[in-house]
């Protein structure tokens, strides 16, 4: 079991509710990846809600894309070493900022439920901030959807076959 996890979680948006319940679950989500890639030691991470014009704003300004999109990991380790919270004493593992349209719009698109749908573009940012990454498809892309999988599987939120892409 991992140390104590602080999810930071920050609703910067206006275009719909959040959910009761969203908060806690996307709580369990980042303690869930941490406990699989079993992680040692406090970690601190921070979640903020926001709406598609934000998240095309972030996306421009630090990965020169001008796109809005679902979600944004920015990773504050190198190689599993992270800035030390002094405060706290926890490892700080990064921010994760999720588009609340982007994630209305794709939980309509696949089928399931927007907290399914929130549980996964956290899972997915998780793993991004532990220094996983999918860009270049191959090995390591489906290493990262065997991951996020499994988190999800325990949380009880398992894929359904609508979601299926095809290219599984």
């Amino acid at each position: 079991m991992s140390d104590k996890v602080k999810v930071i979680i920050s609703n910067d948006q206006k275009v719909a509710k959040i959910p009761t319940g969203v908060r806690m679950l996307v709580r369990r989500c980042c303690t869930a990846v941490l406990v699989n890639e079993k992680f040692k030691g406090p970690a601190e991470i921070s979640v903020r809600f926001v709406d598609d014009d934000e998240i095309q704003r972030l996306n421009r300004e630090y990965r020169q894309v001008d796109s809005s999109t679902d979600v944004l990991s920015f990773p504050l380790g190198i190689d599993g070493v992270y800035d030390i919270n002094n405060d706290t004493g926890a490892q700080v593992l990064g921010d994760i900022v999720i588009s609340i349209p982007h994630a209305i719009a794709q939980a309509e698109k696949y089928g399931h439920s927007f907290q399914r749908e929130i549980a996964f573009l956290t899972v997915h940012s998780m793993l991004h901030l532990l220094g996983y990454d999918h860009e270049n498809g191959g090995l390591e892309s489906v290493r990262m959807r065997e991951k996020e999988e499994e988190a999800l599987t325990q949380l009880g939120l398992k894929r359904n076959e609508s979601y299926y892409m095809g290219d599984e």
